[in-house]
């Protein structure tokens, strides 16, 4: 049976997705308060590497708030723009050295019994969730690869009710992706620093 505080994580991490598709600021603070939830769930269970995952959540969050409020041109709101090549490429190394990184930590400092797995979806996770401070729309993408993974291994580790919310993650992140191509369409211009 699940746990109050695994529903309550479901209801505000659905909710802080939700908010994401639309482009509200308000999903960042919902954001944080869904992290402080699964910090406790994947410490019981652990999945290490998520719970560095969630702390690292909390502090770029609040990056992410201000920076959609003045990131943008003039100090003003922040629009949706696409990855340059080159930062693509920086992208996809970070994922790469992050994941050896950590599976290395965790297989050297933790029981683990997941480390590869719960590394790569960290390092994912991670690129993504800097991608989305950026407004990169390129980060939906990531998104989606990393919730397909998270959802086998929190159906492994018995987590099934934060399994079904990242099957509504995914649903979610497509409807991201497709609504922030419209928003993209609709700018003047597309890419990003």
């Amino acid at each position: 049976m699940p746990s109050f505080m695994e529903i309550f994580g479901f209801i505000t991490g659905a909710a802080c997705v939700a908010l994401l598709v639309r482009q509200s600021i308000w999903n960042w603070p919902l954001g944080i308060a869904n992290n402080l939830v699964f910090i406790v769930l994947f410490y019981r269970t652990g999945l290490y590497a998520d719970v560095g995952l969630q702390g690292f959540y909390i502090a770029i969050s609040i990056y992410g708030w201000w920076h959609w409020l003045h990131g943008g041109r003039d100090h003003r709101t922040l629009t949706v723009s696409r990855v340059r090549p080159q930062t693509g490429l920086l992208l996809a190394l970070a994922v790469a050295a992050l994941t050896a990184t950590l599976t290395w930590l965790l297989r050297r400092y933790t029981n683990s019994t997941v480390p590869v797995l719960d590394s790569l979806i960290t390092a994912l996770s991670l690129v993504a969730q800097f991608m989305m401070t950026r407004k990169w729309i390129e980060n939906w993408p990531v998104w989606i690869v990393a919730n397909c993974l998270s959802v086998g291994l929190l159906i492994y580790k018995g987590l099934y009710v934060a399994s079904a919310l990242y099957v509504v993650y995914q649903v979610l992140c497509v409807m991201g992706l497709l609504e922030w191509r419209r928003a993209l369409e609709a700018e003047p211009t597309s890419s990003a620093d």
